[in-house]
């Protein structure tokens, strides 16, 4: 039986993780969408949801042109 995909949910929470535990860093830039939809097996549009639903939550920032890094701690 073919595993189900995860959703754009699933994908923020498991970046979230990644960012907690240290893999990403403060001002680490994050894999572009289309790395994203391949490393959770997602298409792009779902790889690009999860990135906005972290945006929204002001984990990670967008600089247009440059990618999406995570947000800097400040104070």
């Amino acid at each position: 039986m073919p595993a189900i995909p995860l959703s754009y949910s699933d994908i923020a929470a498991d970046i979230t993780g990644r960012i907690k535990s240290g893999e990403y860093g403060p001002g680490a830039k994050l894999p572009s969408y289309s790395q994203l939809a391949d490393l959770y097996s997602v298409s792009f549009s779902t790889a690009a949801r999860a990135v906005a639903l972290l945006r929204d939550r002001g984990v990670v920032v967008g600089a247009p042109g440059r990618g999406v890094f995570v947000r800097e701690v400040n104070g």
